[in-house]
């Protein structure tokens, strides 16, 4: 198979309404019921910590970091990481992982949060978070709620509910 010439950037304002397409294509209207989009309502993703990447000139996936807090700890939240579904067997967003874990371990942010399938995360360094140690904000599958440690003990003695960082 000949290797897809993909280019990863930092996310631009004006790729906002191009991302949103691909996220509702993806995702359908539902994803504004799920919890992790509680989290990121109204609250405006880190542009540094977010990419996109393209194929060309065609925008084929995005992800996207949002500053939110566990219990007193500064976190990140990672997502929704999406490609559009010709591209997924193809390792976008593999690069897309690695490309924003890079920048916010890069920027000294020290845990990652997501809530997705442990089997695909766990290769970027994600567990499942004990049962317990942070409080969603809404109903969550307790397998599928997953934290990175982007430095060695980030996440000890760490607790409490996630939340948002007001604007």
């Amino acid at each position: 198979m000949t290797e897809l010439p993909i280019t990863v950037t930092t996310e631009s304002p004006e790729s906002n309404a191009a991302i949103e397409r691909l996220h509702q294509r993806t995702f359908g209207p539902g994803r504004f019921a799920r919890t992790a989009f509680r989290l990121r309502e109204n609250v405006p993703h880190d542009l540094t910590l977010s990419f996109t990447a393209y194929v060309g000139t065609m925008m084929v996936g995005s992800v996207r970091q949002t500053p939110i807090l566990i219990g007193s700890q500064p976190a990140l939240l990672l997502g929704p990481l999406t490609v559009e579904p010709p591209f997924r067997a193809v390792g976008i967003g593999g690069r897309l992982m690695r490309v924003c874990m890079d920048a916010a371990r890069d920027q000294g942010h020290g845990l990652i949060l997501l809530v997705g399938d442990e089997p695909y995360y766990r290769r970027f360094g994600f567990k499942v978070v004990p049962h317990g140690r942070i409080a969603m904000p809404g109903p969550v599958d307790p397998g599928r709620l997953l934290i990175a440690e982007l430095k060695d003990g980030a996440f000890e003695g760490i607790t409490g509910p996630a939340r948002s960082i007001a604007a």
